[in-house]
Order: structure tokens, then sequence, then C-alpha cells
């Protein structure tokens, strides 16, 4: 090497050198305002490590010493968990991926009331010690009306679980073929019964089981017979199967698992079972979840005879599965309260959510992103009503900008949510009767900024970009 390129060289070390002693220390970057705050809010160690990510990007040389206070804010998360909010637009109501049931505003704020101390177990009135979750347990008493008494525990396998022990450890349960179900993630039931200790006696075929064969196999070793919503799935053809009512008149008792948590008959799922027709059709038991059809936290709901579930509610495993008071608030909440997300979307009209979609369709291309509107149709999910088409609208975009919606940088820093549809034939739809009408502004704007929009436009009206009723 010359003594110029040499001489060059040096230099060009030299200048690094310089920029790495420029960079601030991390005791005074977190004396910065902006990260001193955020500090009290987040925690030191989540700051810190946002600090540190900046300064690695300054010796890294993709930012200037100068900036990386800038960026530390940047690099900062928006809570201090890792869970990131999403907008659900695949059209599946209930989406257990995306965590189920989206809570109501009431309930939310009823979780908020609850999470410091509360009257959990207490009675402010006299000083002393109460029923836990008096209040939830009558919201779900006043709902279902037709059982005599009710339980909550953390979900629905729980619920069986509890059941399973308490009434047939060592005995058996007897259940159709075509209900020895398997669901999300390879769980499946038959495994979660044999766990406790019962034994099952599997009658009929997968596609025929008649009260006949239920009768053949009662003896004296029969704890209860089971009967299992097949939730997500259908057997069409050559088929039969016993109702409750055949079943209860077998003078055995019956667990009814409804599995999606509908209460009361809804006119749209006439084929879904409910809570209360099944109690009314001699049902002994009924389990069902709290996070799908009927829109609240995740919870195993316990209703039936008054023996049977104070019974269950006694047993020591009860103490394990018992749900926490956030739980119980926002059960309560969803209960006692305005209609849940999953309720309003069920009920949403195909002509309001296609209002929806135009009005979208001409924000999005008025700002020049290619945007169209697609028919689609809507899920329940969640195990619920499988098959069953919801007329809906969807708005469709370009499918690459999938990736940028669900997780891009403004997406990370929290400046907008994440949104989630699906891909099909070469779009991402974008299906509203899984969006909160609420968030229609929110998901212009996450769209406009995966677009490469920095902003959705200034509001001409009082309803934001969107402009118009809302829908």
């Amino acid at each position: 090497m010359d003594d110029l390129a040499e001489g060059a060289a040096a230099g060009g070390a030299d200048t690094r050198s310089a920029a790495l002693r420029r960079i601030p220390r991390t005791d005074l970057l977190l004396a910065d305002p902006r990260l001193a705050a955020a500090e009290r809010r987040l925690g030191r160690p989540l700051v810190k490590a946002a600090v540190g990510r900046a300064q690695a990007r300054a010796r890294r040389q993709e930012i200037t010493p100068e900036q990386v206070a800038d960026a530390a804010v940047a690099e900062l998360p928006a809570t201090a968990a890792t869970l990131t909010p999403v907008i659900n637009a695949t059209g599946v109501i209930v989406h257990t991926n995306l965590g189920r049931a989206p809570l109501s505003a009431a309930a939310v704020d009823a979780m908020t009331a609850a999470a410091g101390n509360c009257d959990l177990e207490f009675d402010l009135g006299t000083g002393t010690r109460a029923q836990r979750g008096k209040g939830a347990l009558a919201a779900l008493k006043d709902a279902v009306p037709d059982a005599e008494a009710v339980g909550v525990v953390n979900n629905n396998a729980a619920a069986l679980v509890l059941a399973a022990t308490a009434l047939a450890a060592g005995k058996e349960i007897i259940i159709s073929r075509g209900e020895l179900i398997e669901i999300g993630d390879r769980f499946r039931l038959p495994d979660l019964l044999t766990a406790t200790g019962a034994r099952l006696r599997e009658v009929g075929t997968t596609n025929r089981t008649t009260v006949a064969d239920y009768q053949q196999a009662i003896g004296g070793e029969t704890a209860f017979i089971l009967k299992v919503h097949p939730s997500n799935y259908r057997i069409e053809g050559f088929t039969a199967s016993a109702g409750v009512p055949e079943l209860a008149a077998l003078e055995v008792p019956v667990v009814h698992d409804i599995g999606s948590g509908l209460l009361v008959p809804h006119p749209l799922l006439p084929d879904e079972p409910d809570a209360a027709t099944s109690l009314r059709q001699g049902a002994a038991l009924v389990t069902a979840s709290g996070d799908k059809l009927l829109g609240g936290p995740q919870a195993g709901l316990l209703l039936g005879a008054a023996e049977l579930v104070r019974g269950l509610l006694r047993h020591p495993l009860a103490r394990a599965l018992r749900v926490d008071k956030l739980t119980l608030a926002a059960l309560e909440a969803t209960l006692a309260g305005p209609l849940p997300p999953v309720a309003r979307a069920l009920a949403a009209d195909p002509a309001s959510l296609l209002h929806r979609s135009e009005r979208i369709v001409a924000t999005l291309t008025a700002h020049s992103v290619p945007a169209s509107l697609a028919d689609a149709d809507a899920a329940v999910g969640g195990g619920g009503a499988p098959g069953v088409p919801l007329p809906s609208a969807a708005v469709a975009v370009p499918d690459d900008l999938a990736q940028p919606l669900r997780w891009g940088e403004q997406v990370r820093r929290g400046e907008v949510p994440a949104v989630v549809g699906r891909v099909a034939r070469g779009r991402l739809l974008l299906d509203l009767r899984s969006v909160h009408p609420d968030d229609d502004e929110r998901l212009v704007a996450a769209v406009l900024t995966a677009a490469g929009n920095a902003r959705p436009p200034a509001a001409s009206t009082g309803n934001g970009a969107l402009g118009g009723d809302g829908a």
C-alpha cells in the first residue's frame, strides 16, 4: 500500500473512531426527558434495551450519533407486554389465533376497575368475607334462568376435566364415536377425558349413533353420558344421532358440551346448540366457552342441576381451575352490559357492510392505493357454526400489503395497529364483518401507512378521514 492509500485508510479509521466516541453514553440517554418518562411507563429494562439497539445502529453507521436519542425513542415498545393489538379483517369473527372474542368497552372498563384492589371476596357493607365473584355468577344465572346453579372455571376444557374428575374417575363415560373430536393444536377430547382417570365407553359409529346404542352401554359403572357438539366440522349424508331429550329419558345424567358458548337460541344459527334449550330438554350439566359466541373473556361455564354444579365447585380440583378477578369482571360486564362485538358482528346488516366498504375504497383510491369492492362470506369461527356462511363485504387491496400491514415498521412502533386479512386470488381481502365500525378509520390509516402514505388525509367532517355517518 502506498503512502497516499495508507493515509486515506488511517484518516477513515480516525473518522470512524471519532464518530464512535460521539455516540451518547447510556446514562446520558436515559436522562433524556422522553426516555425518562418512558422508563416510568415501561420500566428500565425495556427502555435500556431500546437505547442499546439505537447505539448499535450508530456503531454500524446506520445513523449518526446525533440521531441516537431519537432512534431510541422510536425503538420503544408501545406497552410493557409483547402482545400487539390487531384489527381482525379476516372475516372470521371468533379467530382463535387472534385471541378469540374481542371484549366490549364495558368489559375492558370493568377489568380496569378490578385491576387494583377490589371487593373480590369481601362484603364492603358488613366488612366480612363474601362469595368470590358473586356478581358474575348472578349475571350468568340471570342470563340462563333454566340453570339451577352456575359456576365458572378457566376454559371449557377445564369444565369437562372437572366434571370427568368429580363424577367419573374410575368409572365410565358413554360417548358416541362420532363425537370423539379433535380441535386445534392437536387437542383431542379422548385424551383429556382419560387423563382424569375416567374410562370411555364408545358407542355407535362415526356417522350413526342411536339411542339404543347408548341404552345398551349403560351399566353399573356408568357415570354419565357425554354429548359433544362437533363444533368445527359437520357429518352429512347417511347419519343418525341422539338428541338431549332422548338421552335424558335414559335416566342417566347427561353432560352436554355445547362448546361455542351460545346461551340462548340465535336466529342466524339455528343448528347451533344453546345452554337454555339443552337444560330445558333435560341435560343435567351444560359446559360452554366464554370467549366464543358469548363474546366474553376466556372462561369455562358450568350450568345445570344445583346439587351437581355445587358438588363440582366443592371438588379440590376446582381451586386449581378457578378464574381471576379480571375474568370475573369482564364476564359480568359482558353478560350485564351492552352487546359485545361478537354479537354486533353476527347481527351486522350486509347493506351496512357494503356501505362501509364503499367509503373505505373511495378514500383509499383517492390517495392512489389500488382498492376495490369484493363480495365475501364471513364465518363464525372458534368452532362455532361450521359451514355456515355469513354474507359480508370486503375491501380488496394488493396482496403485497399483507406483510407491512401485519408487521411493518410503524406497526412495530405502535403508530398504527396491525391488520390481518386473508389472501385470495392474488388480492388481500379486508373483510369488514369482523371489523368493528369504530375501527374503520384506523384500518384506513394502517393501509395508507403500509402503502407508503405517512398519514390519512385531514378530516373534513366530524368523523375523520372517512366522513359520513360511520355506518
